[in-house]
């Protein structure tokens, strides 16, 4: 595949479908944009023939059409395991029946005549709504947690063992860690898989925007506010609602957090109507909620119900034995996005990614490894390709990763297996259980240290 056709490849898919021929015409008018590709559809019935020979990223259709509606197209879309975005068009007399397609998983909705500028920017919002983040770019779901160290197993069976239940789980760990990927790894292992896996990043909207966010707004509750907006806990019922930076909530959120928590209600702002949901939410935090609590910051009561699970990331300076495989992942990932055939890396350059801090974690050396498959003129990345602080940081540490204390990461592992093992009194299947790895892994590390 060449470069350009992997781009074209990853341009958008946008199905529009309306029964009436001049407002298919004039939405496709609308959005022309070389950024997406366009498709038209008459009825239903068409565009499902659409959805299920192409990959279609988002379907804008009206909810009342001759034959099968809106609502019904998206609930067989879904049944054909289409995973494209849905936003409703409807006249005001069927706005409640597209507040029940969003609470079955649309993704909004407008009433006619539409406002293309309103239109346009939704349509933008949902497009990049599918874009996966930094820390899910590796995949999605449970395979997406890459790593063979004891750190990443213990993670692992921890996802594994929370999952099935309906656990609050609080994630801590540094930025780039991987936090929402561990969330969608156990919404992917729980019983909601099937339902949305919704994120919402709290410290980059303000307070009054995430309050409306997260419970939605009746229309004229502020200025601005046009028409009823469903939020976040609307749109994750019976699925899963991960918090990112929990910590940057402000105390009127927080209070609401918690009784949606108490009591799985909530009313929207603006609104009087108690709104019942069943969420099950996920959170995480790079601060210290304890050190914000002592601080007045957050409230007490909402950090005993959010830590019912608490699971800690460890960056990745304390993983190093995870960064051959993440960089060959990120490898794999970006030579299909880039129509590229980099075949790997050089051993001397692979030393050097494993020797050097990564301050920005797992999203920094994802980051890294996009630019050097972009630059790279050969057909394996060399040392002399890495940027220069990479090569140098490799240099001071002698191009061997190193554990606190100064034992390498190998060296400790290999203790850490020892002491297990003598610990069960030379049972593998009891150390392995300590470890938190599958026996499997264990025996692996055993050959692999000639224990």
């Amino acid at each position: 595949m060449s470069t350009g056709s992997a781009r074209e490849a990853m341009k958008p898919v946008i199905l529009i479908v309306d029964d009436e021929k001049n407002t298919r015409e004039g939405l496709r008018r609308g959005l022309e944009s070389p950024a997406h590709e366009l498709l038209l559809a008459a009825d239903a019935a068409e565009a499902l023939g659409v959805l299920t020979t192409r990959k279609v990223d988002l379907v804008l259709t009206d909810l009342r059409m001759p034959g099968e509606s809106g609502l019904d197209l998206m609930r067989r879309a879904r049944a054909a395991k289409s995973d494209a975005i849905f936003i409703l068009l409807t006249a005001y007399g069927t706005v409640e029946t597209a507040v029940q397609a969003m609470k079955e998983g649309a993704y909004d909705y407008l009433t006619k005549p539409v406002n293309l500028d309103e239109l346009g920017m939704m349509v933008h919002r949902a497009i990049a709504s599918r874009r996966p983040s930094d820390e899910e770019a590796a995949g999605r779901g449970f395979d997406a947690l890459i790593g063979d160290s004891l750190a990443m197993a213990r993670i692992k069976g921890l996802v594994r063992q929370v999952a099935p239940t309906r656990a609050t789980v609080l994630i801590e760990g540094e930025s780039g860690t991987g936090k929402e990927l561990i969330a969608r790894a156990i919404h992917s292992l729980s019983d909601r898989s099937a339902r949305p896996f919704v994120a919402v990043h709290c410290a980059a909207l303000a307070e009054g925007v995430l309050e409306s966010e997260l419970f939605g707004h009746e229309r004229g509750a502020f200025t601005g506010a046009v028409r009823r907006h469903l939020g976040r806990f609307e749109m994750a019922d019976r699925g899963t609602l991960f918090l990112d930076e929990v910590g940057d909530t402000a105390p009127g959120t927080q209070v609401k957090l918690l009784r949606v928590l108490q009591e799985q209600t909530f009313e929207r702002v603006g609104g009087t109507e108690t709104v019942n949901v069943d969420v099950r939410l996920i959170t995480a935090t790079n601060a210290s909620l304890e050190k914000l609590m002592r601080e007045g910051r957050f409230r007490e009561d909402l950090f005993y119900r959010l830590n019912v699970i608490r699971l800690e990331v460890p960056p990745l300076r304390d993983r190093k034995e995870d960064i051959p495989l993440l960089a060959a992942a990120f490898l794999n990932e970006f030579n299909a996005l880039n129509g590229t055939r980099i075949s790997g890396f050089a051993p001397d350059a692979l030393a050097a990614l494993a020797a050097y801090g990564w301050p920005g974690n797992v999203r920094e050396l994802r980051n890294c490894v996009e630019g050097l498959v972009v630059l790279c003129r050969g057909t394996e990345i060399a040392l002399s390709d890495l940027p220069g602080k990479i090569r140098e940081g490799a240099q001071e540490a002698g191009d061997t990763p190193r554990a606190p204390g100064g034992a390498t990461i190998r060296d400790a592992e290999r203790k850490m297996i020892e002491d297990a093992l003598a610990k069960a009194g030379g049972s593998r299947t009891e150390a392995a259980r300590a470890l938190g790895i599958s026996r499997r892994t264990l025996h692996r590390k055993i050959n692999r240290y000639g224990l």
